[in-house]
């Protein structure tokens, strides 16, 4: 008998590029390119197996899908599931680990590039004709913030941690672990996060968080939005205790009109596209379809429950 599969939010990982060809071949597959909360039971329905990104499967989804067997995750962090509620009723939870490290670590860096050397500034005083009209040779738009001789302090120091302090180390940057020395990593010149978001640390980059950096250092989040506290950030930019934040996630997305980020001073915000590379999405759809078979071979490939 063929299996089931349902997905639930699809277009966030194909975007327009790419196709569910893996998964294709092991069911009959049904693709939502976007399902509402409201809308999940029934999106689900008689499904063995479902795949999700964002959409959230806890114990009343379950328990209204009994022939559900089996939960992908089409990303590495899983608090979007019930996993307690799923062991209890025989439900196997999948994720895709390390999907995203390179793409991750890299859009950190183009974060903190931004901040340093302000590329898009100058592109569009260029393009305005800014330049043209100049009398000097080059135009000035701001001082360049040299990263070499600089020190970065990384909070969480996993996969993508670790290959942030791979690219600090050849700028020339001192890397400093926050889980190996706490006070010297807050005193750095820029803190970047990478630490997966639980329900003891939501919120812990907060005022007195901050109180404790160094005066005009740099922040960046590329990890999850909920581990800051927006307002305390808004208000540290605003009193030039951080001279700039820039960050991929918010506490909500997408943001409603009175986050307190959105027209803050020096704050770059990205919709949320660290991870989003062609190269990582692709890895998605294959790991995904990967962990399926294993499972219904009687495996356990990245099993999280």
């Amino acid at each position: 008998m063929c299996m089931k599969i349902v997905i639930l939010d699809g277009i966030t990982v194909t975007q327009k590029d790419l196709r569910w060809d893996d998964l294709s071949a092991i069911g009959e597959l049904e693709v939502h390119d976007r399902t509402d909360e409201a809308q999940t039971i029934r999106a689900i329905g008689d499904a063995e197996a479902v795949f999700t990104s964002k959409c959230h499967i806890n114990a009343e989804v379950m328990d209204a899908c009994p022939s559900l067997k089996f939960i992908g995750v089409l990303a590495t962090g899983y608090d979007n599931i019930e996993i307690k509620a799923a062991k209890e009723r025989g439900i196997a939870v999948c994720n895709v680990p390390s999907y995203s490290t390179d793409s991750v670590a890299q859009h950190a860096f183009a974060l903190i590039l931004e901040i340093t050397n302000r590329v898009g500034l100058n592109n569009d005083a260029v393009q305005s004709g800014e330049w043209s009209r100049s009398k000097d040779y080059c135009l000035s738009k701001n001082s360049i913030i040299q990263l070499a001789g600089k020190s970065l302090g990384i909070i969480g120091y996993g996969n993508i941690g670790r290959k942030v302090a791979a690219i600090a180390e050849a700028f020339g940057m001192k890397v400093n672990v926050y889980s190996r020395d706490r006070q010297t990593a807050l005193k750095s010149d820029v803190v970047t996060i990478h630490c997966p978001a639980t329900e003891e640390n939501k919120g812990f980059i907060n005022k007195d968080f901050i109180a404790q950096m160094k005066d005009g250092a740099i922040l960046i989040n590329t990890a999850r939005g909920v581990l800051v506290n927006e307002r305390d950030l808004a208000d540290a930019l605003r009193s030039g205790k951080l001279s700039a934040a820039a960050v991929d996630v918010l506490g909500g997305e997408p943001p409603r009109d009175d986050n307190p980020l959105i027209g803050a001073p020096n704050i770059f915000i990205t919709p949320h596209i660290a991870w989003s590379s062609a190269e990582a999405r692709k890895t998605i759809c294959r790991v995904s379809a990967q962990n399926l078979k294993s499972f219904m071979d009687g495996g356990r490939l990245n099993r999280v429950d």
